[in-house]
């Protein structure tokens, strides 16, 4: 009877999940920006109460490794690793794109490819490209989206575009009549848990003391705005 405990905090979306052997037991999503430093160690709390389960039953901790905002992933990141280093548990890390992917995948048809955006500013976008069956078509990458963007996969299949990057992407890409829409999907910390028990089975561990996330591009800092 293993329990994992599942953070996500790639985006504005703080979210937490509890499954046991990979069985969705609570999850709890805030949809507050910048609520991450602040609240997730309460969501961990509130979610193990409820789940009526003392911190020592955790068996591992897995944590959304990016892509996404570096501030967000980071609290995530080290949030996780203290908790593994305090437990003496093994730590998960599960793409936030493949997580995305996981969930639609489950309502997609069979021969549509899925197409996970995170917003990267401007038109820019994290994303990747795989089919239902959780094969990578094209890995993650930085994209710039223009009027020719996945052109040629578009003009073979269908394409379901989804996350806050796909929303500013619709304008350019809408006309393509296999490019499909889906609203309402965010980075969650369920499909999380549930690529999570996967990894979970096959042994798949990060090393405690290097594992860093993805952040796919450098962070790059702004100066404070002068109040003169």
């Amino acid at each position: 009877m293993a329990y994992i405990l599942s953070i996500e905090t790639a985006t504005k979306v703080c979210s937490v999940a509890l499954h046991q052997d990979g069985v969705l037991v609570v999850s709890q999503h805030l949809h507050i920006d910048k609520s991450h430093s602040g609240l997730l160690t309460v969501l961990i709390h509130n979610s193990l109460q409820y789940a009526g389960i003392a911190m020592s039953d955790i068996a591992a901790v897995a944590v959304s490794a990016g892509p996404g905002s570096y501030t967000g992933l980071r609290i995530g990141t080290s949030t996780a690793k203290g908790l593994c280093y305090a437990l003496e548990v093994p730590l998960i890390a599960v793409n936030t794109l493949e997580a995305m992917a996981h969930e639609v995948a489950t309502y997609a048809p069979a021969n549509a490819l899925l197409c996970p955006m995170i917003d990267a500013r401007r038109m820019e976008v994290y994303c990747m490209l795989q089919n239902k069956q959780g094969e990578i078509i094209e890995p993650q990458t930085p994209k710039v989206i223009d009027a020719h963007s996945f052109e040629e996969e578009l003009q073979q299949q269908i394409i379901y575009f989804f996350g806050d990057g796909a929303a500013k992407c619709k304008e350019v890409l809408g006309y393509q009549p296999n490019a499909h829409f889906v609203s309402g999907v965010v980075p969650s910390a369920v499909p999380v848990g549930a690529l999570a028990h996967q990894r979970w089975e096959q042994q798949q561990f990060e090393d405690l003391a290097y594992f860093e996330p993805v952040y796919l591009k450098e962070f790059q800092g702004t100066k404070p705005k002068t109040l003169v």
